[in-house]
């Protein structure tokens, strides 16, 4: 029982041994969306992205982080070519606050002349808020409002207004290195997993143009369906697939800048940990030659 005390206080101690490091700084890269319209292009229709973010290292290879990130999300039948006869597209603003946690492959820490560069994993959790758009006769219109798939009618009882607001998981890859005695240059890309096929406002079967005209409005029957020159029936016809759920990345740089604490102005507060660690290391010595 002694040793387990002792072994956890060793523990503690090599956990205090690395000061705490508090990061803040700025994300810059691009956004872009997977899903009905866009159904395995990586990058297609990437838009600019940006946010800020703060890092706080928790050890040498542990670290979490919050970041707020805004850009927005794009899709177009006739420019990724999936099924250009359906001739659907919108646009979304996008805005994320995460929480993740960084796992690095190697050791890190700011201002060190060996440790100063890792790969990196990532995963965590974040709130997210949409808005589709869809372009007709030169405006643009709110797609959910409209009830392009029979949301709000009689006809589709079961089919109700999607939220604009949800949660995603996001993860993905990283790679960071520290320039200087402060500043760490990273570069990483994330996937989004969401729970909603509502991003494109693209999910089910093509609504009764009748319904859509009688209840909603011409707008909300003319996004419903804007195939160019096909008159065939389609109510009833698949128009996304509601088996799937949709997704959204983002990718490019961050840049960070380390927060001065009071370890960083304290030339004792290294000595005092280092001096924590060595005594305890020689109790524990001390208890295995007892034993």
């Amino acid at each position: 029982m002694r040793r387990i005390i002792f072994t956890f206080l060793i523990a503690v101690a090599g956990l205090s041994g690395f000061s705490q490091q508090h990061e803040l700084g700025l994300m810059g890269g691009v956004s872009y969306y997977v899903g009905d319209l866009n159904p395995y292009g990586h990058f297609m229709q990437s838009k600019p992205a940006g946010g800020i973010m703060y890092r706080y290292n928790m050890n040498s290879r542990m670290a979490v982080r919050v970041n707020a990130i805004f850009g927005s999300l794009t899709a177009a039948d006739s420019i990724i070519g999936y099924n250009e006869d359906r001739n659907l597209s919108f646009r979304s603003p996008l805005m994320e606050f995460g929480a993740i946690y960084e796992l690095s492959y190697y050791k890190f820490k700011i201002g060190h002349d060996k440790d100063f560069y890792t790969p990196y994993l990532f995963a965590g959790v974040s709130f997210f808020k949409f808005n589709p758009q869809g372009y007709y006769k030169g405006d643009w219109y709110n797609l959910q409002s409209l009830g392009t798939e029979g949301q709000g009618t009689t006809a589709y009882p079961s089919r109700s207004p999607y939220n604009l607001a949800g949660f995603a998981i996001p993860f993905g890859i990283g790679f960071k290195v520290g320039l200087g005695s402060s500043t760490v240059l990273g570069l990483e890309w994330g996937l989004r997993k969401t729970f909603t096929d509502y991003i494109d406002d693209v999910s089910t079967t093509y609504a009764d143009p009748s319904v859509l005209m009688s209840q909603n409005t011409e707008v909300a029957a003319a996004l419903a369906d804007p195939s160019d020159g096909i008159e065939t029936e389609k109510t009833g016809f698949q128009r996304g697939n509601s088996a799937t759920k949709d997704w959204y990345s983002f990718a490019g740089f961050t840049l960070t800048f380390k927060i001065k604490d009071k370890s960083d102005s304290c030339p004792g507060g290294s000595k005092r940990r280092d001096s924590f660690k060595s005594k305890y290391l020689r109790i524990m010595k001390s208890e295995s030659s007892i034993l």
